[in-house]
Parts: structure tokens; sequence; C-alpha cells
């Protein structure tokens, strides 16, 4: 099972991280605005805050192998749609429609994997801390994102920014292909015999229960919203930032070595998650240091591109160390959140999760774009790492529940926290 798992991180973060490093250039060469590509950016966030939780009740009623293949197949059309707006030239509502559509796709995905992994673990009676198999995730996305982005960005510089787009919807038809023939539910039964409708109402109502309505839950997710919309912010603007600061707007394969220097650091991070766990006594310390960190990683972005021409390597490598803390953190976050949620909500209290972060995104984007427009990249850099900061309060409070929720959900989640 954990084969499967790694083997299915491996295909999915190749299909979607071959156009990372060029994805934004694609809205920019359409004559779209800061404001207005990522207002695009903003309706691709508010499609997974719409999208998420009946996506994510799929997966807990018809079952995690069925939301997969349907993010699957989702995914490779609005792939496509996404490419043919590029074609059209279409204007900012066609890409904002597009975004919604490309949203779609990935929350089927969200919480599905993640779900069956922690059900057949648990059904095998595998006792390992979760933290490892996620931190051997992260390693395994590094990798798959080092390939991807590396090799989308100079596919984009020998033939035009449209092609990796081509060559992802290629990749995601395997992926769906090979998820269909080595992909099935274990330790889970999907549950349809009260109607798909009655079945998603009374998993979203236990999901609130279980996610929203225990505090240990509902303020990491709360936390998660302003630090995810400030990380969606940076990873879709890097691109045009470093062009901006090497001076050649053509520089593709320059995009493509940055994507790879933070898929390397990715990569790192996830073999640094188990020892940087082993610092702190509980997860959510874990989660705060690397807010803290990431803030002033950021703010020290912007101050770089305020300084002297000729500091794009100084640049490369604070992305590259927000990556690699950002990997180093989730496994931690993820084991935290998996040790609270029963199994039979276990998607769609994920894809809650997952909802909470989109929903800081629409807001955290455009606005972070509108300085950006009035200012420059280094100033919206700057006040992105300054809203980490309000990430702090809600994870303190989670960090106070973590301790006695987990006691009273887990024994043995407790026990592994205090270790």
């Amino acid at each position: 099972m954990r084969r499967t798992y790694l083997a299915l991180v491996l295909l999915h973060t190749l299909a979607v991280t071959f156009v990372w490093g060029i994805n934004s250039l694609l809205l920019f060469e359409a004559g779209l605005s800061n404001t207005e590509a990522l207002l695009a950016n903003a309706c691709f966030t508010l499609g997974h805050a719409v999208f998420e939780i009946p996506t994510g009740s799929v997966a807990d009623t018809w079952g995690r192998r069925t939301s997969y293949l349907l993010g699957g197949g989702t995914l490779t059309v609005t792939t496509l749609l996404y490419w043919l707006a590029w074609r059209l030239h279409a204007g900012t509502w066609a890409w904002a429609a597009a975004s919604l559509a490309l949203a779609l796709g990935f929350t089927f995905f969200s919480g599905a994997i993640e779900a069956w992994l922690v059900d057949a673990l648990h059904h095998l009676r595998d006792d390992a801390p979760l933290e490892r198999v996620f931190a051997r995730g992260q390693v395994v996305a590094g990798l798959g994102t080092l390939a991807g982005s590396l090799g989308g960005a100079y596919v984009a510089q020998a033939t035009d920014v449209g092609v990796p787009f081509l060559v992802r919807a290629g990749l995601l038809l395997v992926l769906t292909v090979v998820a269909w023939r080595v992909m099935h539910d274990v330790g889970f039964t999907p549950r349809r015999t009260a109607g798909p409708l009655r079945e998603a109402r009374r998993v979203l109502a236990e999901s609130v229960r279980h996610g929203w309505g225990r505090p240990a839950v509902r303020w990491v997710m709360l936390g998660s919203a302003v630090a995810a919309g400030v990380g969606y912010y940076v990873a879709f603007t890097m691109k045009p930032y470093l062009l901006h600061l090497a001076g050649d707007r053509r520089a593709y394969g320059l995009l493509g070595i940055a994507a790879a220097l933070n898929a390397a650091a990715q990569t790192v991070g996830g073999v640094l998650a188990l020892a940087m766990r082993s610092l702190f006594r509980r997860r959510m310390s874990v989660v705060i240091a690397g807010v803290l960190l990431n803030g002033a990683l950021l703010a020290g972005l912007g101050l770089v591109g305020s300084g002297p021409a000729g500091s794009v390597p100084v640049a490369m490598a604070l992305l590259a160390a927000s990556s690699m803390v950002s990997a180093a953190i989730l496994p931690s976050r993820q084991a935290y959140l998996n040790s609270l949620v029963p199994s039979g909500q276990r998607a769609t209290v994920l894809s809650f999760d997952s909802l909470a972060s989109s929903g800081g995104a629409v807001v955290t984007q455009p606005a972070l774009g509108r300085v950006a427009d009035l200012s420059g990249y280094p100033a919206s850099y700057v006040v992105g790492g300054a809203l980490q900061a309000l990430a702090l309060p809600v994870l303190l409070l989670a960090r106070r529940h973590e301790r006695t929720t987990a006691a009273a959900a887990d024994p043995q989640a407790a026990v592994a926290n205090r270790r």
C-alpha cells in the first residue's frame, strides 16, 4: 500500500508540476495585468472552496478510488480547456471560468489519496508513525516536482508556453489509467444504499461535527487560511518576479532551474521532517515554527528585490529555503489532522481543511496582487511575510487543544504526541 501510494504521488506530482515553471506566464502572455491574472487565479482557489466539500463527500460515500479517478479524468479535460483559452487569447472572465473548471478536477483529488492510505494502514494494523510515510511522500513529491517543473520549463523554451499543458494532459491520462489498475479501497466500504444526495448530506453534517466542531481541528484549519493564501501568491508570482530580477522576460530556462531548486529543497524537507518532529514535543509546535520561519524568508525575499541588481541567486535560495520548510512541517500537520478524524468522515474533513486554505487564498491573492501593481513585487512579499503572523494566534490555540483532544479521540495518538 505504501508503494502504491508513493507511485501515485510521483505520477500525480510529475503531471501537475509540468506547467509550474510557466503557468502564470500563460496569463501574462494573454495581456492580463497582475491584478487580472491574480483575479483569475483567485477564481481557481474559489473553485476549491466551492467544490471541496461536495467532492470530498464523494470519497466518503462512493469511495476514495472513485473520487481519485474522477479527479484524473476531470483534470485531463480541464487542462485542455486551459490550453484552449490561451490559444483563443481569451479575456479575464474566460480565464476565470477555465480556472473554476480546473479547480473541480483538483478537488476530486484532495483528501482522497491521503484518506485511502490511512484507512489501508489502519486496516492492516500498521502501527508505524504516520509522519514516516507522509515524509517519504514529500521526498517522492519533491523528485516529481524536480522532473516536472524542469522538464516543462525547457519544453516551453524550446517550443512555446502552451505545449507543456498538452504534455500535462497526456500524463494525467496515464495517471488515471494506472490508478484504475492499482488503486482499490482497503479498510473502507463505500455506502451507497441511502442515495447519493442523502448520504452526502449525512457525511457533510458529521464532517462539520468532527472537523469544524472540534476546536483542535478548527484552529489549525483557520491557521492555514492566511498562510496558504500567501503561499499560493508566492508560487504564482515567483516566475515573473525572477524574470524581472534577471532582466530577461524569455529566460524560461531560469524558471526551470528555480523550480528544480524548489523541488530539491522539497525533497530535503521531506528527509528532514522526522528530524524536525523530534525537536518538538507536539506536532503543532513544528507547524508554528515553520510558519514563523517562512514569514521571515518571505520578508527577506522582498528585501532582496529592493536591493541592487544581480540578486537572482539570493532570491532563488530564499524561495528554495521556504519550500524546504513547508515540506518539513507538512507531515506533522497531516499526521495531526488524521489522528483526530474518524475514517468515515476522513476525506470530507480533509477537503474541509483544503476549503479553509482556498477561502483564505481567494482574498489574499488579489490583495497582494494589488500591492504588487501599486508598489511592486518586493513590497508584496514583505506584506505577505507580515501576514503570516496573523496565523499564529489560532495555531497557538490549536497547540493548546492538541494534547487533551488527542487523548479523548485516540489514546495512542496522544502518546505519539508526547513522544
